[in-house]
């Protein structure tokens, strides 16, 4: 089965995406690696090769930031290939003591890359994903959303196009974390707006994995001695791919849409909205619940029609 269907992997060259693309590269399906830095990428296509005697493995370039690489690497794709079965949103951008930066499309760049990226990029590739016998889309969200669980927290839709006022106030931490909220709303509002497509679409919330070498080089100082501590109870990379490989191709996830995944396979649950302290505690050191703003569709609204906004801005 697995020589028929092809999935495509954002962020294939490193971490988890890497060993995503080296487990089904290993059960002999067709691997798209979408990387950004195409020179590091190539070495990493070739080992993948070279352990899975796996020709099938094709390397394409895309920068989850912009627009534009979005719209060319889904052109040749389409060129290439007649169909998608399986599209897995793993890259995303965290560097850690950024500044705000802005990306080409003038939208906040941590939001540009881990939700309108593929928001537009699954949209464009949706005529594909409908010729599939059994389409799946996973997006990979994060622990970090459990900030969420404090009701004062919210998504700020009117702060994410063009400039901040005000840059000094800017966290790239807290950033991350709205921007992987804003995954999970876009999972729930995508797997309502596909279903009549038979298309089914998932989140993962991952807790962590040991960091590469090279990852940790790039953080600062501070952020890398945690990062190494974070090591010792950290799951490889392995552990998490091996979930990203069940929920896309196990029959267990055949008929499941519309869900956000723990880290042990469990479909995990809505939180309470006036939760007493017995519960505050279990949402907050359990991976079984995620925060009410997740499940509230004017949240889930908002943030599908500003990536419709905001795409339609460029055009096609």
């Amino acid at each position: 089965m697995g020589k028929e269907r092809i999935v495509i992997i954002t962020g294939a060259n490193s971490g988890i995406g890497k060993a995503a693309a080296h487990r089904f590269a290993m059960e002999g399906y067709t691997v798209i690696m979408a990387c950004r830095n195409l020179e590091k990428s190539q070495l990493v296509q070739q080992e993948i090769k070279e352990l899975s005697s796996n020709d099938r493995i094709d390397l394409m370039k895309l920068d989850m930031g912009s627009f534009e690489s979005i719209r060319e690497f889904c052109s040749v794709f389409k060129e290439k290939y007649e169909r998608l079965d399986i599209l897995i949103h793993n890259a995303a951008y965290f560097n850690h003591g950024s500044k705000f930066r802005l990306s080409p499309n003038n939208i906040e760049l941590t939001f540009a890359t881990n939700v309108f990226g593929p928001y537009l990029m699954t949209e464009l590739l949706l005529g594909h994903l409908k010729k599939s016998q059994d389409a799946r889309i996973l997006n990979a969200s994060s622990n970090i959303v459990k900030h969420f669980f404090d009701p004062k927290r919210k998504i700020n839709f009117n702060k994410l196009i063009g400039e901040m006022e005000d840059t000094k106030g800017f966290s790239v931490y807290d950033m991350y974390c709205q921007s992987k909220m804003g995954l999970i709303l876009l999972t729930f509002k995508m797997a309502k707006e596909y279903d009549k497509y038979g298309i089914k679409v998932n989140a993962l919330q991952i807790n962590g994995a040991k960091m590469s070498k090279n990852t940790l080089q790039k953080l600062t100082p501070g952020w890398r001695f945690i990062a190494r501590i974070q090591n010792l109870y950290f799951p490889p990379a392995e552990k998490m791919s091996e979930i990203y490989f069940h929920m896309c191709t196990s029959e267990h996830f055949k008929n499941i849409t519309g869900k956000l995944i723990n880290d042990k396979k469990e479909i995990m649950k809505r939180g309470e909205e006036n939760p007493g302290l017995t519960m505050q505690v279990k949402q907050l050191i359990r991976s079984h619940y995620y925060p009410v703003y997740a499940d509230q569709h004017e949240n889930q609204d908002e943030m599908w029609s500003l990536c419709q906004e905001v795409t339609i801005q460029v055009d096609y």
